[in-house]
């Protein structure tokens, strides 16, 4: 009996250790497409303004761990308006939370050049980079390369190495979370999907998600689409988010709010009529009891698109 009383207070001990390592939870918001210019075809960005502020101004209420923004920031690649109307709404974001940016096909073109990319790199940082919180590592893609890499092979194939090297570092320092962002979803529903124009081609998509399987990827976030989507491929989760900007089909305009557990992540997108008041971390049986206090209203609608 004293053996029996021993193990059961060793074992209760054990789970009181786990139990104290165990990370605390926390949230981080992912917007796409802001694509500043959309709305009427590059002749003003009234309406990418109101909806960006409006996503600013949610951002510095609920206070994220930091923000991922993914990609398509503006609607002409180059356009200096557009780029200096982008960073001054960015910059209003808390300086207290950090703001990681991912490329798109509108900000160096559907096929993409070496001047293209470096011209994204002077304005806004590297195109392709890793960030770390804690043992939550996300690792940022720049998939236009991926895409259409005819005229930057030397960047695709820099990218995929260094890829590979950052898989390798986050697995063998114990990293609990490998996320990857880019624009570009890799597939929209399943990973054996026909190619089209809003997912990575078969040819370099089926290497990619292997290796993301390889080295336990479990969630990849993009935008591109426009409205949002959600496909799997075994236990990898391709998460597409609907547009800050000019959405398309049925989908209206949001951002994405991410959880991060110790064992898992929770997300849900959120058009901007429905933002919660804030982030409830608590664990509960169902997300809808977690995030369930609403703003009802969003930014003020200057044009007449229907799909606003």
């Amino acid at each position: 009996m004293k053996r029996l009383l021993l193990g059961i207070g060793f074992s209760l001990l054990l789970l009181a250790a786990s139990a104290s390592t165990a990370a605390e939870p926390f949230f981080f918001i992912q917007m796409s497409d802001p694509q500043m210019g959309m709305f009427t075809d590059n002749k003003d960005f009234t309406q990418e303004t109101a909806n960006f502020e409006f996503a600013v101004a949610n951002i510095n209420r609920l206070h994220p761990a930091f923000v991922v923004i993914t990609g398509d920031l503006v609607n002409k690649a180059d356009d200096a308006a557009q780029i200096a109307e982008f960073k001054r709404i960015v910059q209003k974001i808390d300086s207290s939370i950090p703001v990681y940016n991912v490329v798109g096909n509108h900000d160096i073109g559907n096929l993409p050049t070496t001047a293209s990319v470096t011209s994204f790199t002077n304005q806004f940082g590297p195109d392709h980079y890793a960030f770390r919180r804690d043992k939550f590592v996300g690792i940022v893609l720049n998939s236009v390369v991926i895409h259409s890499p005819q005229q930057t092979t030397n960047q695709f194939a820099e990218q995929e190495q260094w890829l590979k090297s950052e898989l390798k570092k986050a697995r063998d320092d114990g990293a609990q979370h490998i996320v990857v962002f880019q624009h570009h979803p890799w597939f929209l529903k399943t990973a054996d999907e026909p190619d089209q124009y809003f997912n990575i081609p078969g040819e370099r998509r089926a290497p990619y998600l292997a290796l993301f399987h390889e080295f336990g990827v479990k969630y990849l976030f993009s935008g591109h689409y426009h409205r949002n989507g959600l496909g799997t491929d075994g236990n990898l989760e391709s998460v597409t988010t609907g547009p800050v900007g000019k959405p398309m089909g049925e989908d209206k305009s949001g951002l994405r709010v991410v959880i991060v557990r110790d064992d898992r992540i929770e997300h849900r997108f959120y058009h901007f009529g429905e933002i919660p008041t804030r982030v409830d971390l608590a664990p509960a049986k169902s997300q809808a009891t977690r995030l369930k206090t609403i703003v009802p209203s969003g930014p003020k609608k200057v044009t007449t698109d229907g799909n606003q």
